[in-house]
């Protein structure tokens, strides 16, 4: 590095701010750089300012002689023209999770996949709350994992989400667990090609060493055959197959079986959540509490006790006899795929659209074609949405000039045994700041209907 102390945080949100708070508080000189205006605590700033360093709004190219290392934020792209410029100039280039990862000596479970990470993420977190020593959550959920990671101790565990962004700049990461959930089409605005979106969530595992656990899901091909890319030991989780060696279902209950352990943890209908990507994430969880040495009686009442994450199938309330459900985080359309899915009786009144991220439609209106009794689409996506449906044989669609106009005609059109489900296939941006505002909104429409 230029001094050995200065660097500069690309990006002035949650995770920047984090970082530059970390770094600051053992004595970095620290630039925290935003390409627009934006403004931060005051307790930041002095924080900043105290060791030489400060919130620096556009002007990017100047801040290059000060600093020989340079930590991303998950929303700043690799291929940002600032980005290769500090790469051109000689700095290093790290993401917030490799910088929380060289700052910290614990034990790590990190956890991605296309669809599941948060509900997954969640339940390894009350696993871990098990154990005897410290642990905490964090990445792509809560706050910058370098935050998470600063009060824990070399006998802890983190249960740390990772999104393909987070994990594009990792260099050593070598997690103890690597889980990976599941890989479909998403975030090709950025990473352009399946090819590269997979790459950069195998870096979770690529540093891996044999004392090391990977797990993967069996019944995903292509995540599947990354086991043989891993140095870690390989521990495949299924809901389809009946492994000889993992974490599957058998007779409708969770089984771990690894090496000359068999246990069965609790029965599929013993816990709250429900759908197959449920159980694929409840799979994936016991994987982790297993290897981190969580006992089977202590996952099993996680498991009983463990609710929906927030937005996530979430079950909001129950309007004369029709139930509405909150899936504002399918922002993609294989999550609203495993949604419908998890309604075994169809019947669904299905609000979808918004921010179009161009993702093929065609999978995704098989099944709803399949599962629903009427489409509602709203956002800039529904002229496109509309279009692939109605060649996918979708025939009851309607088309909503607002979100409140959406959820009104749900509500007009809903009877026993229908249910109304949010589930987008969109990212929220056209309409809300982000998918828990959406989320939100839905959730306060539903019970203003509820009052009626």
């Amino acid at each position: 590095m230029a001094d050995g102390k200065s660097v500069i945080v690309y990006g002035a949100g949650v995770s920047g701010r984090g970082a530059a708070e970390v770094l600051a508080r053992h004595g970095w000189q620290v630039f925290l750089y935003n390409d627009s205006e934006c403004t931060i605590a005051n307790e930041l700033q002095q924080a900043l300012a105290a060791q030489g360093g400060a919130l620096v709004c556009g002007g990017f190219e100047k801040l290059l002689g000060f600093a020989g290392l340079l930590v991303l934020s998950p929303g700043v792209p690799c291929d940002n023209e600032n980005v290769l410029l500090a790469e051109q100039k000689g700095l290093e280039v790290i993401s917030e999770v490799e910088l929380a990862y060289r700052n910290y000596g614990g034990h790590i479970a990190a956890i991605t996949g296309t669809n599941g990470k948060t509900t997954t993420t969640s339940i390894v977190g009350e696993m871990f709350k098990k154990l005897p020593v410290p642990s905490a959550v964090g990445g792509n959920i809560g706050f910058a994992l370098s935050k998470e990671v600063e009060p824990l101790n070399d006998e802890a565990w983190l249960a740390a989400e990772l999104s393909s962004f987070q994990l594009e700049k990792v260099v050593s990461f070598a997690p103890d667990i690597a889980v990976v959930l599941n890989l479909t089409p998403d975030h090709l605005e950025r990473h352009y090609t399946m090819e590269a979106y997979g790459g950069a969530k195998k870096k979770i595992f690529t540093k891996q060493t044999a004392e090391q656990v990977t797990i993967l899901n069996y019944d995903d091909g292509e995540v599947r055959s990354w086991a043989q890319e891993s140095k870690g030991q390989i521990c495949f989780f299924s809901r389809i197959f009946p492994l000889e060696q993992g974490v599957f279902i058998q007779d409708n209950n969770f089984v771990v079986k690894w090496k000359d352990v068999e246990a069965i943890v609790c029965a599929v209908d013993d816990v709250h959540l429900f759908g197959g990507h449920n159980e694929e994430n409840i799979l994936a969880a016991i994987a982790c509490g297993f290897f981190a040495g969580v006992s089977i009686a202590d996952m099993a009442e996680v498991l009983r006790n463990f609710k929906a994450v927030e937005h996530r199938l979430e079950y909001v309330t129950t309007i004369k006899g029709v139930k509405y459900y909150n899936d504002s985080k399918a922002t993609n359309t294989d999550s609203a795929i495993k949604a419908l899915q998890a309604f075994k009786n169809g019947h669904v009144i299905l609000l979808a659209g918004g921010y179009d991220k161009m993702t093929e439609l065609t999978p995704m209106m098989e099944v709803v074609r399949e599962k629903t009794d009427l489409l509602i689409l709203l956002g800039n996506a529904k002229e496109r949405f509309y279009e692939v449906a109605v060649a996918c044989g979708v025939e009851n669609i309607q088309i909503a000039g607002s979100f409140e106009d959406a959820v009104e005609r749900a509500y007009a059109a809903a009877a026993e045994p229908q249910v109304v489900l949010l589930s987008p296939a969109c990212s929220s941006y056209d309409m809300f700041k982000n998918y828990p505002e959406r989320g939100q909104r839905f959730k306060d429409l539903v019970m203003e209907l509820a009052k009626r």
